[in-house]
Formats: structure tokens, C-alpha cells, sequence
């Protein structure tokens, strides 16, 4: 699945500048895909959150990108978005399947337990992690470590896998080595001086 291999993720929170001039500046600079993550500690709400997503989502439609919700299906709504990616503590993907029959549905998968309980048919992708430990989440579980990339490549050698947490220009590359179809990231991005570099170098 192509649109994974650089698959940025990014929300107000995550940015001590203008988020819509760091998204054109990383989408001019060849990210794949992009997910709306407007969650956590200083995030946005009601209308702001709204009138933000409006602007990414123009953005990625000028670069003809992938733009993908976190976690929030009415937004998928209100946006058109083209996808949404959830939790296992999130909306389920059966309801979810059912509310969007033609939208990409991403699912964070971090051990076996979680796996035999998701429906992998009815997701395009599954996020894959934390591979290594991360400050982006308050909530994020314990890293996981390139293995987990192993283990699911080994199981599922046809379902598209891409790594999440703790990615960076120096670890990127042993993340897809692992068998993963690409990498998310955010602080690399969000808080790089140079972010054309760091979106080429991922």
C-alpha cells in the first residue's frame, strides 16, 4: 500500500507553529498520506477543531494526499475525509465499516492478544506499535519493539503494516527493513527546522 510509506500525523498540539504552514511545507516535501490527530492535552474543539481540519484537508487534496481522521467519525462526516484510524479503545470496526463502506479504516495493533480479536478483513491497514518509545501519547503503551513488525510480516505477508511511535531519520529505515510498508511520525516533522530534510530523509 503506497500511500503508507510516509504517512504523517500531526494536530494543533503537536505544533508551536502554524499547523497548515507545517503540513504544505511537509506535503510539498513528499509525505504519502496525513492523519488529522486533534486529541490530548491542548488540543482544539467544537468549531476550532473543525475549522482546522477544513484547512489540512484543502491542503492534502492540493497535493493529492490521503487525508485521514483520528479517531472521530462525525469529523469523518463533516470533513468528507478520505479514511479513519482508530484504537482498540476506540469505535469499533465493525461500526465503522458500516458507517463507511468505501473509506480507508486504519487499526492500532500492539500484541497478539489484539489481533485475535480485531477484524483484519475489514481494515486496509494496520498501524503497528508503539515500535519504539515515544512522548507524542500521554497514553502510549509500552513499546514494542522492530519484532512486532516480524511477527505480523511473518503471520499476515500480505496485509499493509505501517510502523507507529518513536520514528525518526535515524530509525525509519529499520522499521520498513522489519517489513513494514512505511512509518508515521510526528515530532520529526512537527519540530524540525528543516522539514523538506527530514521528510526526505525518513
Amino acid at each position: 500500500m503506497l500511500f503508507l510509506r510516509k504517512y504523517f500525523i500531526m494536530g494543533s498540539q503537536n505544533c508551536n507553529r502554524d499547523p497548515a504552514k507545517i503540513l504544505e511545507a511537509a506535503a510539498k516535501a513528499g509525505i504519502t498520506a496525513f492523519q488529522f490527530r486533534e486529541k490530548g492535552p491542548a488540543s482544539l474543539n467544537g468549531n476550532a477543531k473543525l475549522e482546522l481540519g477544513k484547512q489540512l484537508r484543502a491542503i492534502c487534496r492540493q497535493y493529492e494526499i490521503p487525508f485521514i481522521v483520528n479517531d472521530d467519525a462525525r469529523l469523518v462526516e463533516l470533513l468528507d475525509a478520505d479514511g479513519i484510524h482508530v484504537g482498540q479503545d476506540d469505535q469499533s470496526v465493525k461500526e465503522l465499516r458500516l458507517a463507511f463502506p468505501t473509506k480507508i479504516i486504519g487499526l492500532s495493533l500492539s500484541n497478539m492478544g489484539e489481533v485475535e480479536r480485531s477484524p483484519l478483513d475489514l481494515v486496509d491497514y494496520i498501524g503497528a506499535g508503539p515500535i519504539f518509545p515515544t512522548t507524542t501519547k500521554t497514553d502510549a503503551k509500552a513499546a514494542v519493539g522492530l519484532e512486532w513488525i516480524q511477527t505480523l510480516r511473518t503471520q499476515f505477508p500480505t496485509l499493509p503494516i505501517v510502523g507507529i511511535g518513536g520514528i525518526n531519520t535515524k530509525n525509519a529505515s529499520s522499521v520498513l527493513q522489519a517489513g513494514a510498508d512505511g512509518v508515521s511520525f510526528i515530532s520529526v516533522v512537527t519540530q524540525a527546522e528543516d522539514i523538506a530534510g527530514a521528510v526526505k530523509t525518513i
